[in-house]
């Protein structure tokens, strides 16, 4: 069982007198950036200065450099920029400014576990990542409460790497759901696997092969749309709060016998061993190493390519036009 950590088992002694460079503006870079700022941390952000998100940081009340300059000046440098940009910026703008006792910190493995980046040994190197998209990180703060976070440790070279990064853990509001040990290994992988595999990937396929089996059928494609896309989220709202049995209790009889005795049907053994396939994919590297080869030789047409493919889909189209019956008054996409 993973060790697990709570707010009153923390304090932010470790990094209170310490500054924290956060390295990126994204969604996670600004949820943490402000959270950690807000609660009391010394938090400053590293950005390109021709970027997009200069002004916006300057504007959120945050003291905003350079990456290299804000490297410079950080104790802690926290990585929350695209996994693909970060080698370059590590290399270019953070690494010459690494001194003893300094720690870089991320939001997922993947860097260190593929090597993308190979730090110094003096250096303490530790993992924090919300288990949430960045907007709901902040969402859920300014709410009070936070979204749980595991936090890693892959080199403790000043004794004190944990004790940062569950510091850091409650500056971002996380302890407050609770913290959860693992690796930098086992967090890139899992994380990896669950996103090909199930968030994205799975939960994709499965909503298209659906939304096809009934079309194909001689059922009207907005039917279709109710039933395989938008009433999943009212059964994914009931597993995240319940789990998967408190989700069966609170359906229908029928829901509940059809969706027992016949799910396998639609994701049974031939799956799982598409699964096994994928996850020995991501262990080897194999993933890893296409990822990067296919990034650097086509950049976003890596995956606009399969984008513009999915905008052709029956079920993005008839989803748009009901997403505007439904949300008159909001942008839809």
């Amino acid at each position: 069982m993973s060790r697990r950590w709570y707010d009153s088992d923390i304090n932010l002694d470790a990094v209170k007198n310490e500054t924290i460079a956060v390295i990126g503006y994204g969604s996670q870079g600004h949820a943490q950036a402000s959270n950690m700022k807000d609660s009391g941390l010394n938090v400053i952000v590293g950005l390109r200065k021709e970027g997009a998100s200069w002004k916006k940081a300057k504007d959120d009340g945050h003291h905003v450099y350079t990456v290299g300059e804000a490297a410079e000046k950080a104790d802690i440098i926290h990585i929350l920029i695209p996994d693909m940009a970060q080698a370059d910026t590590y290399r270019d703008e953070i690494a010459p400014h690494l001194k003893v006792g300094k720690c870089l910190s991320f939001s997922h493995g993947a860097a260190i576990t593929f090597k993308w980046i190979m730090p110094p040994k003096d250096i303490d190197v530790v993992m924090i990542a919300p288990k949430s998209p960045g907007q709901r990180v902040r969402e859920v703060y300014l709410e009070g409460f936070g979204t749980p976070a595991l936090v890693a440790v892959q080199q403790d070279h000043t004794g004190k790497a944990l004790k940062r990064a569950l510091a850091m853990a409650k500056g971002v509001g996380c302890s407050k759901a609770g913290v959860l040990e693992t690796s930098f290994k086992e967090e890139a992988e899992t994380d990896l696997f669950g996103e090909q595999i199930d968030l994205c990937g799975g939960v994709d396929r499965l909503i298209r092969n659906a939304f096809e089996t009934l079309v194909e059928s001689g059922y009207q494609p907005e039917i279709a749309y109710f039933e395989c896309l938008h009433e999943l989220k009212l059964i994914v709202d009931l597993i995240q709060r319940y789990g998967i049995g408190g989700m069966y209790r609170r359906v229908s009889e029928t829901a509940r016998y059809g969706g027992l005795t016949r799910g396998a049907w639609a994701v049974g053994e031939p799956s799982k061993m598409g699964m096994q396939k994928a996850l020995k994919d991501i262990q080897s590297g194999h993933f890893a190493q296409e990822w990067v080869e296919t990034y650097r030789k086509e950049g976003k047409e890596a995956f606009d390519k399969y984008m513009t493919e999915l905008a052709k889909h029956p079920v993005e189209k008839v989803g748009k036009d009901l997403r505007k019956m439904m949300w008159p008054d909001q942008q839809v996409e």
